[in-house]
């Protein structure tokens, strides 16, 4: 039997379209009870499938990323100098993130009773149980440790609880040694394996799930074009950001710190941004930039062979970027106004979620469900930008193994 050779971005994009055609169809006809009762629970389907994976991602991930660390005992000094270099460029591309669509504000497009009528027509389905404004500062510290697993892996809006034990787990097992934890730790890349597969089912249902929540949001919105002049304006920001991480900061930071020709790097590192770009994965790109940088850039195979592995992991800066403008943008279309804590808790998880996020197609979406969860933006605002994500999947991409060349061309030099 010949398969199909619709890639699934064009079906999502398909789904999309036809989930607003719809959506208008039957708000036109006056029967959107239709698209209520019958579209709307697949797409409520496909959220629980996002929410029901994004746990076990998070913890195998966490861990798996961790545990690889434990060459910092040979290479201390380069592994040091490494992780301070992709925490630094995350950290930067989050707050970049973060500034644009605060400053662009793409999501401010209704008025504020519009808003407050579609926050609470979600906010029975909000996974914040108890209201940010009301906790003290101290909280967000006490709660990161939880006084029992099975019950913080229970709720999404406990993630943090669950970063926190995986991080306990993937330093122990960094402490204890392979010979000690080889078998655990086989257990945990199977588990992994397992959650991208159905990671990968989940997503095969996408173009269904997109089509009704479009749908469903078409007929919630009652039609208002502002939501989508509101979609142009964030994969704008989504796209000027992403490409001035690529473009402009690594190649201007390369410059200044080692010197090299930016026309050169750009050249030599554009065929590993063409095969980023079309995977969608900086897994699958992993060993021909891993060859690239040494033929092209003349990086030594001992920092090519930890730097590079290492960033496949832990180093997500499109990702980074890309979470924390679809945060604050769903934030702005409900009309969440979030404290200086809930900022604070955006930064950390999206910080640590570039850990945690695997590197392939899709697993940044389920990460960002975490990140909205957790600061109580309610994840159905999602289906307003799947049906063009595919696309911005792969310009991140781009970015993250682009980040990966700077940080390993820099640790190689000084």
């Amino acid at each position: 039997m010949k398969k199909n050779k619709l890639p699934l971005f064009v079906k999502i994009l398909i789904g999309m379209i036809a989930g607003v055609l719809v959506g208008f169809i039957f708000l036109s006809t006056e029967n959107a009870s239709i698209v209520t009762n019958w579209i709307k629970p697949w797409g409520t389907i496909f959220i629980r499938l996002l929410k029901l994976i994004a746990i076990p991602l998070v913890f195998v991930s966490l861990v798996k990323g961790i545990s690889a660390m434990t060459d910092l005992k040979r290479l201390s000094t380069l592994g040091l100098k490494t992780i301070s270099l992709y925490l630094a460029t995350t950290f930067f591309a989050v707050m970049l993130g973060m500034g644009a669509v605060s400053l662009v504000k793409p999501g401010n497009v209704f008025s504020k009773s519009e808003s407050e009528f579609y926050k609470q027509k979600l906010s029975s389905e909000s996974t914040l149980n108890v209201p940010v404004q009301e906790r003290q500062p101290m909280d967000y510290i006490v709660e990161m440790v939880p006084d029992n697993l099975f019950s913080a892996a229970g709720d999404n809006s406990n993630m943090l609880q669950i970063i926190f034990v995986a991080l306990l787990v993937g330093v122990a097992i960094v402490v204890l040694g392979a010979e000690k934890t080889s078998a655990f730790v086989l257990v945990i890349n199977a588990t992994e394996a397992i959650v991208l597969k159905i990671i990968d089912f989940i997503m095969q249902f996408a173009p269904v799930g997109v089509f009704a929540l479009l749908a469903a949001l078409v007929v919630d919105f009652s039609g208002d074009s502002a939501m989508f002049s509101a979609l142009g304006m964030y994969a704008t920001t989504v796209v000027v950001c992403l490409l001035f991480l690529a473009f402009v900061f690594y190649p201007v930071l390369l410059k200044i710190f080692t010197k090299n020709n930016i026309g050169n790097y750009l050249k030599a590192i554009f065929p590993i941004q063409l095969l980023a770009f079309s995977t969608s994965s900086s897994s699958a790109t992993l060993p021909f930039t891993m060859e690239q940088v040494q033929q092209k850039l003349g990086i030594s195979e001992e920092t090519a062979s930890f730097v590079l592995p290492l960033g496949a992991t832990v180093n997500m800066d499109g990702t980074s970027c890309y979470q924390a403008i679809v945060v604050l943008f769903i934030a702005q279309i409900f009309g969440i106004e979030l404290t200086i804590a809930q900022y604070m808790t955006v930064l950390f998880l999206t910080v640590l979620a570039s850990i945690g996020t695997a590197g392939v197609p899709g697993a940044s979406v389920v990460m960002t469900v975490m990140v909205m969860s957790s600061v109580g933006i309610p994840v159905e605002g999602l289906a307003l930008i799947l049906g063009i994500d595919r696309p911005l999947d792969m310009l991140r991409t781009v970015v993250n193994v682009t980040g990966d060349t700077f940080v390993a061309t820099l640790v190689d030099k000084k």
